[in-house]
């Protein structure tokens, strides 16, 4: 993600370490403390009495994860979910990645001004930036025991294009390729070169981006079929690549199991195996947590959190990265096609309540499309206030004065969303608009907003690649197929599309700071929070990195 732009993106943002206090000075959670808290008798005193990994003979190769939900899909063209997106970190090796370096708070970081190769040994962008050739390592095998190669790669490639999904969405909306039979080429049997029809300042960064993971053809292609050529039911619940990690058991809603790749080429994981478990309550996770019956707990609550920090035997992660929380409008549909609807929606917002009681002040407002720690980012023309009286002039003048009925979706066992789904409900009451909550498992709310099936749905996601351009062409292109909203603004698509190419940096910036202002004048969502990236570990659990995906990296961890 470097190379011919200055990005200056040292700055992750706030990052704080919360370790446990000593035991002499911290207060001991009590089975009563826990019931107190809401989390039922029966579910305590099962975690308190069942066998502890730790206590087994792999107690130091073995990690048990609490998640809230299990991936929807393991697929790399499965739409990109919080869920899906730690699968890949862990299972599709990439071409290239960035080196680490360790912040002051002892966490791992991506250092943004430093390409590595990863399954290509080394690259070499040519001086007009329209092309790229990798030389690939040598010797790198999968978890079942295949080479990788220039033809492992250029399947990889040629299913991606006809998958017509994320990878075909990059390689057509980023590179603008037309045709894959001239994009891609094969030099030798370790030697791939991809050629583009426009110069690109993103044309080494993206190969980082875990979404475009290599797969283990000769594994993949014994279980395609007539209806299946690309292996896409398969995929759905099976992995094959040559990353840290190969999944041997995905049961949907229970469980996940990884078992590490004993020959990945930068050596064996430490962790032999991670359990994943869904345990959609948070309030199960921190119990699991702190009965010792799981290493790591995900996404819980803030008031948990702070309560967790104060626990013996518990360390807890912050990280102020590159997240946006948001409630997404379908701008194509009534009453959101409606520009003055859309801007009331956002003045009924009481951010400040949100911040404080669901937040506990450890959010940030967002306040721009683009995420707050890449270059161009603006906050400038944020105006949106709390102002009720404001709104309801809006929406008599978008015709509805009486307000109008709509629904506002969110995920099944996410507790952040439904508090503040309630707070949003209570808050658009008073302009008149009557919103109806609806309460979805995950898989259901990403098919039903893919398709345009629900008004409002929240939305939190991330721009992996640091760059303002690449996260606008994500979510504002008219173009795109994750632009999920329908946002549409022909200036926009214009400046977009020239930033994908330009290699002109101050032009670039001034042309992304006017796509933030028509933007956040568009109000095509309800801006909310950046919540960061938290996470909760037992104190012996170690070596926590943090990457632009969000996901956890168990490559890296490892427990004393």
């Amino acid at each position: 993600m470097l190379g011919t732009v200055s990005t200056g993106l040292l700055d992750l943002g706030r990052r704080v370490l919360v370790p446990s206090r000593s035991m002499a000075h911290a207060p001991r959670l009590t089975f009563a403390g826990l019931l107190a808290g809401g989390i039922g008798a029966g579910l305590v005193a099962a975690l308190l009495a069942a066998p502890l990994p730790a206590r087994a003979q792999d107690a130091k190769t073995t990690l048990v994860v609490a998640a809230p939900r299990t991936p929807e899909s393991l697929d790399q063209e499965y739409p990109p979910t919080e869920a899906g997106h730690e699968v890949r970190r862990n299972v599709n090796e990439r071409l290239l990645g960035y080196a680490q370096k360790k912040g002051d708070d002892g966490i791992l970081y991506e250092d943004f001004t430093t390409i590595v190769g990863v399954l290509a040994e080394s690259y070499e962008l040519s001086p007009d930036k329209k092309s790229i050739t990798f030389k690939l390592r040598k010797g790198v095998k999968s978890y079942n025991g295949n080479e990788l190669n220039a033809d492992t790669v250029m399947w990889s490639f040629e299913r991606g294009w006809n998958m017509k999904s994320n990878f075909h969405w990059y390689m057509t909306q980023i590179f603008k390729i037309e045709d894959p039979k001239v994009a891609f080429t094969k030099v030798d049997d370790y030697t791939v070169k991809v050629s583009i029809p426009n110069p690109s300042p993103l044309l080494d960064r993206i190969w980082i981006n875990s979404d475009l993971g290599i797969l283990d053809a000769t594994e993949v292609k014994k279980h395609l079929t007539p209806e299946d050529p690309w292996g896409a039911r398969w995929l759905s619940t099976n992995t094959a690549s040559f990353g840290p990690y190969q999944i041997t058991k995905y049961t949907p809603g229970q469980e996940v199991v990884y078992d590490a790749n004993p020959n990945y080429w930068r050596g064996p994981a430490r962790l032999k195996r991670v359990i994943l478990r869904e345990m959609p309550t948070s309030a199960n996770r921190v119990a699991a947590l702190q009965a010792g019956s799981v290493d790591v707990a995900e996404y819980l609550l803030p008031r948990e959190l702070a309560l967790l920090s104060k626990v013996p035997g518990v360390t807890v992660y912050k990280v102020f990265g590159n997240f946006i929380h948001r409630v997404e409008m379908n701008n194509a549909k009534p009453p959101f096609d409606n520009l003055k609807v859309r801007q009331a929606v956002n003045y009924l917002v009481p951010r400040e309540e949100i911040l404080k009681s669901v937040y506990f002040n450890t959010a940030r407002f967002t306040k721009s499309p683009i995420s707050e720690i890449y270059p161009a980012f603006t906050d400038e023309y944020f105006f949106f206030n709390n102002d009720p009286a404001k709104a309801k002039e809006l929406l008599k003048e978008a015709g509805f004065p009486e307000g109008f009925k709509t629904q506002l979706a969110y995920r099944t066992g996410d507790q952040i969303e439904e508090e503040i789904a309630v707070i949003l409900k209570s808050a658009f009451a008073k302009g008149g608009i009557d919103v109806e909550l609806l309460k979805l498992p995950a898989s259901t709310l990403v098919e039903r907003y893919t398709k345009g099936e629900v008004p409002m749905y929240f939305f939190r996601d991330m721009a992996i690649v640091p760059d303002a351009a690449y996260v606008a062409n994500l979510w504002l292109n008219s173009a795109s197929a994750i632009n999920y909203s329908k946002f549409k603004s022909d200036e926009v698509d214009a400046l977009i599309n020239a930033g994908l190419t330009s290699t002109d940096e101050a032009k670039r910036v001034a042309d992304m700071k006017r796509v933030q202002q028509i933007t956040m004048e568009g109000a095509p969502w309800v801006f909310l929070m950046n919540p960061g990236y938290q996470l909760a570990t037992r104190a012996n659990v170690k070596g926590y990195s943090w990457y632009t995906p969000n996901g956890n990296a168990f490559y890296d961890m490892y427990k004393e």
